[in-house]
């Protein structure tokens, strides 16, 4: 009797697996997910399908990190902290996470009224259906543009635009994005290392001073960075330099 209930059990276990292998055998065709096409508007034109749009947001995740280095202050603010600890010849304090801390958060605080109106005159009017993503990327970029042109050189778009066969642009308008951000970038580490030239000269003069009194006190032996570095710590919190230095660093994009 028992081997006969073992049995029966062993045969139900068997067609049970086989039922759910028979369930799960066939996986849904390609054909039958969503398509990602293009869709006709009521009032004329097309517009890219739910399932296309979601492909292309998630992609542009992967790249959002980088431009948002590209297209903003940050780089310019990285830099020159990063020139600043050097002089300061503090080694690794402030540490990295520190710096790309304090660059993110005035990032956001410099580009604040940029973010604010592309939020105003893009992601609402999208989230509301009111326009598609072609058209609230197409603004997102021309105000994005529009930050950036203030900051760049105009021999900096000249150089690119001749790079890239252009003769030349009437407006700002005309600049094409990817015209603007290479210029951009290059504006932006021209500035950064100007600052950082400024900043790095009173610290090169105390060096320069403290390594002047141990050759002729005859201290050969004793490193001048070692006994510099207190000097500039004193002086750099007596002026007080974080203020000074992010003081500059956000009027700098305000005068631009």
């Amino acid at each position: 009797m028992t081997r006969h209930k073992l049995s029966l059990g062993l045969v139900g276990f068997v067609s049970l697996v086989l039922g759910a292998s028979a369930a799960y055998a066939a996986p849904p065709s390609l054909f039958d997910l969503p398509v990602l096409k293009l869709e006709n508007l009521p009032s004329g034109g097309q517009s890219l399908s739910l399932s296309l749009q979601t492909l292309i947001l998630m992609s542009a995740l992967t790249i959002l990190p980088s431009m948002l280095l590209v297209t903003t202050s940050f780089t310019r603010i990285i830099i020159t902290l990063s020139i600043l600890r050097q002089a300061l010849g503090t080694q690794q304090t402030p540490p990295n996470q520190v710096l790309v801390g304090i660059a993110l958060f005035l990032t956001l605080f410099i580009m604040t009224p940029t973010f604010k109106e592309a939020n105003d005159a893009a992601f609402q009017p999208y989230s509301n259906g009111q326009i598609g993503i072609e058209e609230a990327g197409i603004r997102t970029a021309a105000i994005m543009k529009g930050f950036m042109l203030k900051q760049t050189r105009q021999a900096d778009i000249s150089m690119i635009a001749e790079l890239r066969g252009d003769q030349g642009y009437q407006s700002a308008a005309d600049v094409p994005f990817v015209v603007a951000v290479p210029a951009f970038l290059i504006s932006e580490l021209r500035t950064a290392f100007t600052i950082g030239f400024l900043l790095f000269l009173p610290f090169l003069v105390i060096d320069i001073v403290v390594s002047s009194i141990l050759m002729s006190l005859g201290m050969m032996m004793l490193s001048p960075m070692l006994v510099s570095l207190p000097f500039k710590l004193l002086m750099f919190v007596i002026v007080d330099g974080w203020s000074l230095t992010l003081n500059s660093l956000v009027e700098s994009f305000t005068r631009g």
